[in-house]
């Protein structure tokens, strides 16, 4: 298996952080502190972007550095890409709360 480097900082996240390409159809071990869960990556991802370490569901919220950064704007399996076009921004909209 490769060794991607990625940046996992709680145990609440649902998505880690690429720090360096990684090409899809491989397997990264994303360290938690706990355990290591090995993720297919299923997309290319790229430097600095986040993937899902685990299934999340449409509506759920996405947890990065042990924060919600939005909502999930679709089902999103483990080791897809997450960005703007499966993840629904939440703050400094009044009609949601974070």
């Amino acid at each position: 298996m490769s060794e991607y480097k990625t940046l996992y900082l709680s145990a609440k996240d649902s998505v880690a952080v690429a720090l360096s390409e990684i090409p899809e159809n491989t397997s990264v071990v994303v360290k938690t502190g706990i355990e290591d869960l090995v993720v297919p990556i299923i997309e290319p991802i790229r430097f600095g972007h986040k993937f899902a370490v685990k299934a999340i569901e449409q509506g759920a919220d996405i947890i990065k550095y042990g924060e919600v950064i939005g909502a999930a704007s679709a089902n999103i399996p483990a080791g897809a890409h997450v960005h703007v076009h499966n993840l629904e921004g939440k703050r400094g909209r009044g009609d949601k709360n974070c």
